[in-house]
């Protein structure tokens, strides 16, 4: 299969020729700019060994930051396009912070990076409820809608994780995270009616399904039944993962992000099955289409986004590292 060394080095060059001299990764070229792609982009670049332009885009956040710690939802050409504010967006950075220390062991860098972590992870958290649950987005006057994502609120949980990692590491005092992190993942774990407010889960978002396993959230047994048992729904044989149960669009970044969901089951033939077939969207111009709409085999949107590049940098990662364990 062409999911190796090749195929990473391939994906890396695609998101790095799109990062501008400010340290922005557009989604492509002359397109917008969200902080959460954008650092899911820096995390793949310090995957494959490029940290200088790692460090370059968490340097464009640290400058694009807002005052209460906040990110815009888009920039378009360096200013801000929709001027929502979401909770994931802003702790993700603890993440990439996270990452990219572990893979360079740079202090000074995560040093550095902390007041935007710390900024970023308290927006986050200033829309956390007594009952746990964050809300989703802030709209442009300030006004957070009250109700929580599933699938983002499990990425915040995620986040918050590393948010803790780094305070420790810095010998800042991680604690109130740690506690905001054990009533977040409670709520999600024992009172899943606080997420569905706008119906998300109801209309099948694949996010809302693979990310509570993705994320660590729901484990063990309990994760294999939640992935088996509605596989029929969310896959579609020979082509990937839909976006959406309802609609007949398989995406590239869905499959990624669902075969490293397997890689952390130990899924391996699942994983191994998928990555074979993302291959068929591999596009001449070295990036990936981003989703193909079946049976009428209609590829859109033409764009090829650097963020799908990204997921599939961490897909074909994530199944060969689990694939030399096991053959071991």
């Amino acid at each position: 299969m062409e999911h190796g060394p090749g195929l990473i080095e391939e994906q890396a060059e695609y998101i790095s020729r799109h990062q501008l001299p400010s340290g922005a990764i557009p989604w492509y070229e002359d397109g917008v700019t969200d902080p959460w792609d954008h650092v899911e982009c820096a995390i793949a670049l310090d995957l494959t060994g490029r940290f200088d332009q790692a460090v370059r885009a968490y340097q464009w956040l640290v400058e694009k930051q807002n005052a209460d710690g906040s990110w815009y939802s888009t920039y378009l050409d360096e200013d801000p396009e929709d001027r929502t504010r979401d909770p994931n967006y802003s702790s993700y950075i603890a993440k990439g912070a996270w990452y990219h220390y572990g893979l360079t062991g740079d202090r000074d860098f995560l040093r550095r990076l902390w007041p935007a972590v710390e900024k970023g992870v308290g927006f986050a958290l200033s829309l956390q409820q007594p009952t746990g649950e964050v809300y989703c987005v802030c709209d442009p006057a300030g006004k957070a809608w009250p109700g929580a994502i599933l699938g983002s609120s499990c990425c915040i949980w995620q986040s918050l994780q590393s948010a803790v990692k780094i305070a420790e590491t810095l010998q800042e005092d991680g604690r109130p995270w740690r506690e905001a992190g054990h009533r977040l993942l409670r709520a999600l774990r024992e009172h899943p009616e606080l997420f569905d407010k706008y119906g998300e889960n109801k209309q099948g978002f694949a996010t809302n399904w693979y990310y509570p396993v993705l994320t660590g959230v729901v484990e063990g047994e309990a994760a294999r039944r939640l992935i088996l048992d509605q596989w029929d729904t969310y896959v579609v044989e020979m082509w990937g993962c839909r976006c959406v149960s309802s609609a007949p669009w398989v995406t590239v970044a869905e499959t990624t992000e669902l075969i490293m969901t397997l890689c952390r089951m130990g899924q391996l033939d699942r994983a191994r099955l998928l990555l074979e077939w993302m291959l068929r969207m591999k596009d001449g111009s070295g990036g990936f289409q981003t989703g193909i709409k079946l049976p009428e085999m209609i590829v859109w949107p033409e764009e090829k986004n650097t963020w799908t590049s990204a997921g599939v940098i961490m897909a074909a990662m994530a199944y060969a590292k689990v694939e030399a364990a096991h053959a071991r």
